[in-house]
């Protein structure tokens, strides 16, 4: 088996990204303003540690912005948190 034959995790979007249009003069602008992996929006925890830690706890949400991430807000706990980043995809896809 070859190295690139293993599938990643089916819990995450593919990494695969589009050619660049070489006709399109802001290909490469367009291309580097994409969040990391298609993720717009996400939470962390306001104290630091691992995101599946104390779910209890409140968490900081960000969301994309074209160039880096920004606060948008808090969230009480983790449930709460993954509802907000869940509206974003439903929303896009409905």
């Amino acid at each position: 088996m070859g190295k690139h034959s293993r599938p990643g995790p089916p819990n995450q979007p593919s990494r695969a990204v589009p050619r660049v249009d070489a006709d399109d003069r802001l290909a490469a602008y367009n291309k580097r303003r994409r969040p990391p992996l298609d993720v717009h929006r996400r939470h962390r925890p306001l104290h630091g540690g691992g995101g599946h830690l104390r779910p209890d706890e409140p968490r900081a949400l960000e969301e994309w912005n074209g160039f880096s991430y920004e606060p948008a807000g808090a969230a009480a706990n983790l449930a709460e948190a993954q509802r907000w980043v869940n509206e974003q995809r439903t929303d896009a896809t409905g």
